[in-house]
């Protein structure tokens, strides 16, 4: 998919060139026009987590969208303490009747590296909830995953917000779910620059081969990289008017910003990462893509867990010519992810203000 450019009216804006991501998000897949009973379901797989959060809590309340299960993996917290917090965000919107399902308590080659900066040493950015009243489903979290990929074929949207160990350990288990899945569209990559060094992004820093595996499946896959989430920033006068109105659900979005807003990762204000898939998702008009090949780099001391993009759709083609190689031409590569690469900010975060503020 070519870049779009932006121009003035959602419908002008979007055009032709928006129809690939639409496409991959398939025939029910919300615009942002249909009418709420045009419900797209998803499943979304987290490590929460401040933006997983929020990411979550703008998935309940989205008409848009109908939340099937949460998934939880070890990332940014363990995966005891995120499928904890995950209940709790759940009890406090009440919805108890969402099924959550703890995962992968650690990457599949290496140590886990958690983030207590990022998140705050309970995972919300210090944000007090009470106990939760749900209670947690027993199934693994990759078998949950499977199962409603089969009770929903051709139905679901998968939206992994943490590392990808979950969603590649589904994969392997049972690999006919990836025909059946409407599309994946996850927070995590870059193709300029990472957020854990100068070359990887935190998801899929933590497990390069899930991603390799996720990235290789052959399903329809967005990438919702630092290169647009770092751009939509949530100010302090966003964290304001949510703390600014009464219910719970919006002081503990308020706490969560203010607390993104502290660390400083977007400029002018505070990343909220995960909540951007989402958005992607309720309309796809909030960003700009490129369809590009992307590997993901598995070895290496400086690159590792880096998602490396092919901006040219080619590689050299090589041949042994006298003791060396001699360039011939050059080899077509099929692209295998829309990366996202603009994004309307302000229009996204107006949206996420006002869905949870009025909770």
């Amino acid at each position: 998919m070519r870049l779009r450019r932006r121009h003035v009216g959602a419908g002008v804006m979007c055009g032709l060139l928006c129809v690939g991501f639409l496409m991959l998000l398939g025939p029910r897949a919300s615009t942002g026009t249909e009418p709420a009973s045009a419900t797209q379901k998803i499943i979304i797989d987290s490590d929460p987590g401040t933006d997983d959060a929020l990411a979550i809590l703008l998935a309940l309340y989205s008409p848009e969208l109908d939340v099937k299960g949460i998934s939880v993996v070890a990332g940014n917290v363990t995966a005891d303490r995120g499928f904890d917090d995950a209940l709790r965000v759940l009890s406090l919107a009440g919805r108890c009747d969402i099924p959550v399902a703890k995962g992968a308590d650690h990457p599949l080659l290496q140590k886990l590296v958690t983030g207590t900066y990022w998140n705050g040493a309970n995972g919300l950015g210090g944000a007090e909830t009470p106990p939760s009243k749900c209670e947690g489903d027993s199934r693994f979290g990759p078998d949950l995953i499977i199962d409603l990929v089969h009770k929903y074929p051709h139905e679901l949207v998968i939206i992994p917000i943490g590392p990808l160990t979950n969603i590649a350990l589904a994969v392997r288990k049972d690999p006919a779910i990836v025909p059946l899945v409407n599309g994946v569209v996850l927070m995590g990559g870059s193709i300029s620059g990472g957020n854990v060094n100068g070359a990887a992004e935190y998801n899929i820093y933590q497990d390069p081969e899930a991603a390799s595996i996720v990235f290789n499946a052959g399903w329809p896959l967005t990438m919702m990289g630092l290169d647009v989430t770092e751009k939509t920033p949530i100010r302090v006068a966003d964290a304001d008017k949510l703390a600014a109105q009464p219910g719970p659900i919006a002081h503990l979005a308020a706490t969560i910003a203010h607390y993104q807003i502290s660390i400083g990762e977007a400029t002018g204000g505070g990343a909220v990462h995960d909540a951007l898939a989402v958005g992607a998702v309720i309309d796809p008009t909030f960003i700009q893509t490129k369809f590009l090949r992307v590997d993901v780099e598995t070895g290496g001391d400086f690159a590792r867990g880096e998602t490396v993009a092919n901006r040219t759709g080619s590689v050299e083609k090589n041949v042994p010519r006298e003791g060396h190689w001699d360039t011939v031409g050059l080899t077509k590569i099929e692209p295998n992810v829309h990366v996202a690469v603009g994004v309307e900010d302000r229009r996204f975060i107006d949206m996420l203000i006002t869905r949870l503020g009025s909770k």
